[in-house]
């Protein structure tokens, strides 16, 4: 045999183990990867497609749906607002006391959401710690769709904050610096040299606070309620539907299904196509 020849050998048996090898992973990871897909299909295929546009037009849908577009964008918008000056000061001055600053900020993140929904509730509520005297005013917090968005930016405003500290972290600060020698003030090169460089981490962030808030369920059914037309979101919709509406629980699912999955392939393709990361 010549060496050519036994290359060539030694090749296709070098290809056919690694197919070999290749199939027995996929067989390992099989059973995984049918557990997490097999409920999100049984969503689509169990919901009355024939009834998906009367579903989608009745009351509870459209006032679930109305009060969680508005109350996500507030508490999105809120999130970033007050998030950015603090991702700022994590991403760019260490200080004594910062990682319990880091910590605290990623505990709403894994703090179970009831204990969230408490937490606001005898801080914020009629007799809570701030509300009691708001309500000596005339001001109520609690079921209201303030309370709304204070449990989805409780939850959700860490997100934004994390993004935008990696975000900001990774600028080059000689750009910064050589736009401040042209005569740039500080707001001019935040503005236009700081937040382009790290936009497409900071839309990310942005999004997936939004997803996150639009999701929230256990803080707010405990702060806001579950009160038709005024408090009730879509995931509480979906849990009051349950009980009374089987088909319009699984039409709002479906939604924040397809929602939750936009989001995520929109932020995929965006850092990809702007940070060339390789997702």
């Amino acid at each position: 045999m010549n060496s050519s020849l036994y290359k060539r050998v030694i090749q296709m048996h070098s290809r056919l183990h690694r197919r070999k090898k290749v199939m027995l992973l996929w067989l390992l990871a099989a059973p995984l990867l049918i557990f997490l897909l097999l409920p999100l299909g049984a969503l689509i295929v169990r919901i009355d497609w024939m009834k998906l546009g009367e579903t989608v037009s009745s009351p509870g849908v459209t006032q679930a749906l109305r009060i969680s577009m508005i109350t996500t964008l507030i508490a999105t918008t809120l999130a970033v607002l007050l998030g950015t000056p603090l991702a700022y000061v994590l991403a760019r001055h260490q200080f004594r006391g910062r990682t319990l600053i880091d910590t605290l900020i990623d505990l709403p993140i894994v703090l179970p959401p009831a204990v969230a929904g408490i937490a606001l509730l005898i801080t914020f509520g009629r007799r809570g710690l701030v509300g009691a005297p708001l309500a000596t005013l005339g001001i109520t917090l609690s079921f209201t769709e303030i309370a709304v968005i204070m449990a989805q930016c409780f939850v959700a405003a860490p997100y934004f904050i994390k993004a935008a500290t990696a975000g900001l972290s990774g600028v080059d600060r000689e750009l910064e610096q050589a736009a401040a020698l042209d005569g740039a003030s500080g707001w001019q090169v935040f503005a236009l040299i700081t937040v382009p460089l790290a936009w497409p981490v900071l839309f990310s962030g942005v999004v997936m606070t939004w997803a996150r808030a639009l999701g929230e369920f256990g803080a707010t059914i405990i702060f806001a309620g579950n009160l038709p037309g005024r408090t009730q979101t879509m995931p509480l919709a979906i849990y009051l539907g349950f009980e009374r509406d089987l088909n319009q629980a699984l039409t709002l699912a479906v939604i924040l299904l397809v929602i939750s999955f936009g989001v995520l392939a929109l932020v995929k393709v965006v850092l990809k196509q702007r940070v060339g990361v390789k997702l």
